[in-house]
């Protein structure tokens, strides 16, 4: 066995370039999940600038200066992003508030339907097993609110840090993309002298991330203003707070879609019940979703993505509980990079290193 575990190494980690990736991955994970939750504003600006850079490169090819392609940029985004502010805002405040009112009708009506199913049902479930599921609802309903609450109440305290990042997170996002040439020769001046497979992995994942954030983007959008629109013209009510649900459930893979479906069915089985509008909108919302994971899903990201389900949904658990929300949205280049270390580390990189 020890032996075996010697020829391991020796195979993998004779090359001082494989030893070298593997102290810069250990030290970025630890510095990640240690001080993580300190860099927020870091990581926010991070993402918002490789979403960026793609306009600012190509405006630059047109033959613009980096400087002056960065300032229109960012002030067309930052005029999208007041737009949208503005115009989304108080709508979806609104529908939210009166959400939450009409929850606890919604749960009522709910429950006087499962009562019914015994009636209706008596040989496929009894009346003590609704009792039991009435019960498990009304606890993780009560669990949920206060939940809720805790959370509200937390973001008061935060409220300063939230206007301290309004200001820094645009200022990051502003001379990451002015300078950003300075900026990664600075960093590869801090790396050793044996980083082939640093530069390797890098250069294999910076172009992913860059599509997988790009594309994220666009399929929130197209996702939610096609469920948007399709909620509209049903006149589901909160159409505008459940197309802004399902746009953002795109940012967890397959898990994502199921758990919007309920909030969604609950509002249209409140409104309509158990009519044909009901089936109706169940049918277009699952359209919908079929349209995105085997059309667009593999249209934005056939360059970023190229891994089995199964890893998807393990990259998901598992860096969802590592890091939370940014562990969620980074599962999939998260899972890639896994890859391209694995690839780095083959053999046949080994040898051709060593040749």
């Amino acid at each position: 066995m020890f032996e075996y575990v010697k020829a391991w190494y020796e195979n993998k980690f004779s090359d001082p370039h494989s030893v070298t990736l593997l102290l810069l991955l250990i030290a970025t994970f630890a510095f990640f999940y240690f001080f993580g939750s300190l860099i927020v504003p870091v990581l926010v600006a991070l993402v918002i600038a490789y979403l960026l850079d793609w306009p600012v490169a190509h405006l630059e090819k047109l033959g613009l200066k980096r400087f002056t392609a960065t300032i229109l940029v960012m002030l067309i985004f930052s005029g999208l992003m007041i737009m949208i502010i503005v115009g989304m805002g108080p709508v979806l405040w609104q529908q939210t508030s009166n959400l939450v009112q009409e929850t606890p009708y919604m749960i009522e009506k709910g429950k006087a339907l499962l009562l019914h199913l015994p009636e209706d049902y008596p040989s496929l479930i009894t009346e003590d097993q609704v009792k039991s599921i009435v019960t498990s609802v009304e606890t993780k309903a009560i669990e949920f609110g206060q939940l809720v609450l805790s959370v509200s109440l937390t973001s008061i305290k935060d409220v300063a840090a939230w206007l301290i990042y309004l200001i820094l997170v645009p200022l990051l996002v502003f001379f990451m993309l002015k300078d950003k040439l300075e900026l990664t020769q600075s960093a590869e001046r801090l790396l050793p002298k044996q980083r082939r497979l640093i530069i390797q992995v890098w250069q294999e994942m910076n172009q992913q991330i860059m599509n997988y954030i790009r594309g994220k983007v666009f399929e929130i959008l197209i996702v939610g203003t096609a469920s948007f629109i399709a909620f509209a013209v049903l006149d589901l009510r909160y159409a505008a707070l459940l197309g802004v649900l399902v746009g953002l459930s795109v940012l967890i893979p397959f898990v994502g879609a199921a758990l919007v479906t309920i909030p969604v069915a609950a509002v249209a089985l409140f409104q309509f019940g158990l009519e044909t509008q009901f089936w109706t909108i169940l049918i277009i919302y699952g359209v919908i979703q079929a349209l995105d994971g085997n059309v667009l899903v593999p249209l934005l990201f056939s360059e970023a993505v190229d891994l089995n389900p199964v890893f998807i949904i393990v990259a998901v658990l598992f860096f969802g509980g590592l890091w939370g929300f940014w562990g969620v949205f980074f599962a999939i280049p998260l899972a890639s990079l896994v890859k391209a270390l694995i690839n780095a580390w083959s053999s046949k990189q080994v040898e051709l290193i060593e040749s």
